[in-house]
């Protein structure tokens, strides 16, 4: 009776989980007015209207693993709606409007599958599930979860390059901050634990976050806060952009063929820079975290003759310890929230980058979970006994190309669960519209 209690608990925990979930996209969507469903704000990325039956399809496909799931109304569309892209190079999507279904179409679609999901969810149970299906149900809820949540962060950073006129704007409560210096912080030589241990595991990792793997850092130097948009703008107003010698060969010639001569959040008007706020246009936050493409962000630490921190030397920067055991998150046991950062989608855009003095880690490094991804030098590459997933094999596999560098931390639209020690995010080296920061590392000083 207790394991069927439970059971029951879990599966109306997570089920919950799932509709808030559908509520967070939802009401997403509710900020693009409907004749932009059509449009493409990122060259890179699906037109709109193929993210609102994505996430639909996505679920549907994933249950539709398990035998007693039900069968399939709509097989086109299930495929149609199944994969995203992530294109390389000049491979960028080609399609016209007209290709995709009517609205009306896709929203019958989405009703019509949360339905029977959500029916048959109801019927079946947790209690030795584990037994009977592999995975379980509970597996692939969190999947179906997290993936929207994943997804409910990607429209913002894509509806964030939609011109004004085409959203509903909403407001939002900016701080301000106080006087920066270009501090460094140290780090001891110790042990950083990345990933996490299968035998300990009391809930949900992705495939890329097993197994746990500790490596032993030399001592370094990391930058108390991310790099600002007032620190990038010296680089850019010292030619950053056209001096080759601080950019790799491939940078440079994706810099040049794309003529990127700026962030993708800024715009110059005569002599002013302004910022790409997500519902408004304002003069540059000089005190917000440049948000820019790992080139970019290798570009200028070369400048400042520096470089992106390993994930290794984030890890050790962001949870260990003087102590020695490492923390779960940065500021130590108390669960995200409000008063600790940027992010779980709390406000739309960034904020000074010591908004938050509280979210610090034991060293005294500020704000590394939050108001912006941060690059690191590691490319995303499996952790030692990785094992993909069997029902989803592609999720990390197909990115262990080199191409892709592993990001940390979490942005103002990271959702909670997601700010995990274990998580890890990655994107290519030259994408620069996802909300991703940086900050730069250094050798120890002698004494």
């Amino acid at each position: 009776m207790t394991t069927i209690a439970t059971a029951i608990t879990a599966r109306e925990a997570l089920t919950r989980r799932l509709v808030d979930g559908r509520k967070n996209t939802d009401s997403l969507f509710e900020t693009v007015r409907k004749d932009a469903l059509y449009e493409r704000p990122i060259p890179e990325r699906h037109r709109v209207i193929f993210y609102l039956g994505h996430l639909e399809a996505f679920d549907w496909n994933l249950f539709g693993i398990d035998s007693s799931a039900p069968k399939s109304f709509a097989p086109e569309l299930d495929k149609l709606f199944a994969f995203g892209i992530d294109p390389v190079g000049d491979c960028l999507p080609k399609d016209a409007p007209e290709e995709w279904p009517l609205i009306s179409t896709v929203v019958e679609y989405i009703r019509k599958s949360r339905r029977e999901l959500d029916a048959w969810i109801g019927r079946i149970g947790f209690a030795g599930d584990e037994g009977r299906r592999n995975p379980s149900t509970e597996t692939l809820l969190h999947v179906a979860i997290e993936h929207r949540l994943m997804h409910a962060e990607t429209l913002a950073y894509m509806f964030h390059q939609l011109p004004y006129d085409r959203k509903i704007s909403q407001s939002q409560n900016n701080l301000v901050a106080s006087s920066l210096m270009g501090e460094m912080v140290e780090i001891p030589s110790g042990s950083a634990t990345l990933g996490l241990q299968r035998a300990e595991i009391t809930s949900f990792g992705w495939d890329n976050e097993f197994e746990a793997t500790e490596i032993e850092v030399p001592a370094f130097q990391i930058d108390k806060y991310m790099v600002t948009n007032e620190q990038f703008l010296a680089f850019l107003k010292a030619d950053g952009y056209g001096d080759s010698s601080l950019w790799s060969a491939e940078d440079w010639q994706w810099k040049e063929g794309q003529n990127i001569q700026s962030p993708a959040f800024w715009r110059r008007d005569g002599e002013q820079w302004l910022y790409r706020g997500m519902f408004e246009e304002i003069a540059l936050p000089l005190e917000w975290p440049v948000y820019v493409s790992h080139a970019e962000a290798s570009a200028y630490a070369r400048w400042v003759g520096k470089s992106l921190p390993t994930e290794e030397q984030w890890h050790r920067a962001a949870y260990g310890t003087p102590e020695g055991p490492e923390r779960n998150l940065p500021w130590g046991p108390e669960l995200p929230s409000r008063r600790l950062g940027n992010f779980d989608s709390y406000r739309w855009d960034a904020v000074p980058v010591n908004a938050f003095p509280e979210n610090r880690s034991a060293w005294g490094v500020v704000g590394q979970v939050g108001n912006g991804w941060e690059w690191t030098a590691s490319d995303f590459r499996p952790l030692d006994g990785f094992e993909p997933f069997a029902f989803y094999p592609g999720y990390s596999t197909s990115f262990f190309d080199g191409d892709h560098y592993v990001l940390k931390g979490g942005s103002a639209r990271t959702a909670a669960p997601l700010l995990r020690r274990s998580f890890r995010n990655w994107f290519q080296s030259h994408y620069q519209y996802v909300y991703a920061g940086f900050r730069c590392v250094s050798p120890r000083r002698g004494r």
